[in-house]
């Protein structure tokens, strides 16, 4: 199709030439993305709005956009929101932008509904530590239908994040606190399920890593000096706060997950299990502690 000046399709090319100079990834797709967004449409439907004009407003602020991009800015940091799993939730860069393969935690625990409701007949309480934009806790707020949902983050910015998006989905059953691991809850509170995206990439590994996540994501969510040490306190945080019986998952650095599981029945959990992402990385861990029925 021939593209006529001032159309969304010249506009749309020029962008996409201009990422690829720059050697941006994805650069169609990263132009789409923002331009569905900016206008408002379904990325699906610019195809059928080709010949549209972009007035000056536009495409002034579209031309912005990808200047953003081209200086490796994530998408989700633009439009200010990203996908995950059937929900959208604002994103800032003082949140981790939610990955594709945190929605497979939600789904883990999705396929257990039935085995959750045999365990736990009286309902759930869910903790999800180190929350960041609250993805993971939101959406089994929603999916679920716990109880109580905790939402626990070392960053106040974060927890103003996660609180806008319980904002938006009009979610009450929630609870908030900007804590250091579980020094900050209440002493009474304690859980059915933990769930945790904690950062857990080393520090050594900070050269392996793209721009895009270097120069934009939050070093706190992403980075530890010692992983065994810090995961040494998570997981102390989370047995003082498991019932009996309780479910741990966390996402975690495929490299490291046999010395965390090593650790963790070390430190007392009962059941370990490592799960496998749609890569076939070893990137989840599930334990459970003892339940009041064992001896």
């Amino acid at each position: 199709m021939a593209e006529q000046p001032g159309t969304l399709l010249y506009y749309l090319k020029r962008s996409t030439e201009f990422l690829e100079k720059k050697e941006i990834p994805n650069p169609r797709v990263d132009a789409e993305w923002l331009l569905s967004d900016l206008l408002g449409l379904p990325r699906i439907k610019l195809y059928s709005q080709f010949e549209m004009p972009l007035s000056p407003k536009e495409i002034d602020l579209y031309r912005e956009r990808i200047v953003e991009r081209s200086k490796r800015k994530p998408v989700a940091y633009i439009t200010g929101k990203k996908g995950f799993h059937q929900f959208e939730y604002f994103v800032s860069e003082d949140v981790l932008i939610p990955r594709p393969e945190t929605e497979e935690l939600v789904d883990f625990l999705m396929k257990q509904k039935e085995t959750l409701a045999n365990e736990f007949p009286n309902g759930i309480q869910i903790w999800d530590l180190c929350s960041g934009s609250g993805c993971i806790g939101l959406s089994l707020s929603q999916l679920l239908k716990p109880n109580l949902v905790v939402l626990s983050d070392i960053s106040e910015k974060a927890i103003e994040t996660s609180k806008t998006n319980a904002d938006k989905y009009k979610l009450t059953d929630v609870q908030f606190y900007v804590s250091s691991l579980d020094n900050s809850l209440p002493n009474e509170l304690r859980f059915d399920v933990i769930v945790s995206n904690p950062p857990y990439i080393p520090e050594s590994e900070k050269k392996d890593i793209m721009p895009d996540v270097l120069e934009y994501e939050p070093h706190l969510a992403l980075f530890v000096s010692d992983i065994l040490s810090f995961h040494r306190e998570l997981f102390d945080s989370v047995k003082r706060r498991l019932k009996p019986g309780g479910w741990f998952l966390m996402e975690t650095h495929p490299g490291y997950i046999q010395e965390l599981e090593t650790l963790a029945n070390r430190l007392g959990f009962v059941s370990s299990k490592k799960i496998l992402d749609s890569s076939n990385k070893e990137r989840f861990l599930f334990l459970k502690t003892e339940s009041k029925f064992e001896s």
